[in-house]
């Protein structure tokens, strides 16, 4: 029997650009925690705190997705 363990190319682009968002967001949830800590005392104190949260939680996340996605393509048989 012949096995076929070639790459899905579709499903390993996909995972990149999971990546790529999970990335984005690595960058941005970290900025908006900073920008809310810098002043506690203003209004958008709140809503920048739980933004900045939701936005690194879910960048993790996506890190996991994309990373099994990646590893799906490649060692996935068919």
């Amino acid at each position: 029997m012949e096995e076929n363990n070639k790459t899905d190319k579709k499903e390993l682009f996909k995972g990149i650009k999971t990546m790529a968002f999970a990335l984005l967001s690595l960058f941005m949830g970290p900025i908006l925690l900073s920008f809310a800590f810098s002043k506690p005392d203003d209004k958008l104190y709140l809503p920048l705190l739980i933004l900045g949260c939701a936005i690194s939680a879910m960048a993790i996340i996506m890190l996991f997705k994309g990373i099994r996605t990646i590893m799906g393509s490649m060692f996935k048989k068919k």
